[in-house]
């Protein structure tokens, strides 16, 4: 049996279904703002429809894997 996921990526699921995009989606449209601080780019995901919660959970889960 598989691991329950938690913190942030816990909330992947219901993102996608609220956003119609796989989170692959979210995690290239951040590349394009991968130098800037963790608030611009959850400002940068609402500016296109994403909740701040949503935003902040993707951010979360963007800057750890790509040690930023």
């Amino acid at each position: 049996m598989a691991d329950k996921v938690t913190g942030p990526a816990s909330y992947f699921p219901s993102i996608e279904k609220q956003y119609g995009h796989p989170i692959s989606y979210w995690m290239k449209q951040l590349d394009s703002v991968r130098d800037a601080k963790h608030m611009e780019q959850v400002n940068f995901l609402k500016g296109l429809g994403m909740g701040h919660g949503h935003a902040n959970a993707v951010v979360h889960v963007y800057r750890s894997d790509n040690s930023l």
